[in-house]
């Protein structure tokens, strides 16, 4: 039985137009990230042939394949969340989401700040990865961080709350090698709400980690 599986968006294909067109929603969701899903089930299964025969010769292919699909797809299911039609604009305490907009503010100066430093992060990755915003449980403030791939450079512990896809399936049949105005677009649709809720139940969580005295 296969341990991870492709979840459904949460909208349909059509729903981000015209900043992703439905057929760049289709094929990112159904053949890429269906690809990470299918890559990381396939791999737990080399996995459990390895440990079953003893036999360790591509451990460190396997450890390194694991890691880039279960990334991938954790990436993935938090990225199509993270958008929503109705979205964009910066996160304000008239919509419930202040404390979000508190912590922006608390940890980058201001939410134009951060802003930038996002946008530069995402669009300026060396070919493939993603820019995030994720929170850092030791000091308990918000960070950027550039990702390369889906699981590379990026601070143990810390938790993804914001997702800016930079690979260029996410962007190419649109904007060709613009990916400077995808992301400048990407803006237009996040959704302050589950970043929000995903940066709270972050900080409920951050107590579960074992810290060094």
């Amino acid at each position: 039985m296969a341990t991870y599986t492709l979840p459904e968006l949460p909208y349909d294909y059509s729903a981000l137009a015209p900043v992703i067109s439905p057929e760049i929603i289709e094929l990112h969701h159904d053949k890429h990230h269906a690809a990470y899903v299918k890559g990381a089930n396939d791999t737990l299964e080399q996995l459990a042939e390895a440990r079953d025969k003893d036999a360790w010769g591509s451990i460190n292919g396997l450890e390194k394949n694991l890691a880039f699909h279960l990334s991938g797809h954790i990436l993935h299911s938090i990225y199509w969340h993270n958008m929503t039609g109705d979205g964009g604009g910066e996160p304000l305490e008239k919509d419930g989401v202040g404390e979000l907009a508190d912590a922006i503010a608390e940890s980058f100066g201001s939410f134009a700040k951060f802003k930038a430093q996002l946008t530069k992060a995402a669009a300026t990755t060396q070919g493939s990865g993603w820019g995030v915003l994720a929170y850092e449980p030791v000091s308990g403030r918000l960070i950027v961080e550039q990702v390369y791939d889906h699981q590379g450079n990026v601070g143990q512990g810390s938790v993804p709350v914001l997702v800016f896809d930079a690979w260029e399936h996410a962007f190419y049949l649109q904007y060709k090698n613009q990916k400077v105005d995808f992301i400048e677009a990407m803006w237009q649709v996040v959704n302050w709400q589950d970043v929000a809720k995903r940066y709270a139940s972050a900080k409920e969580r951050a107590n579960n980690l074992l810290l060094a005295p």
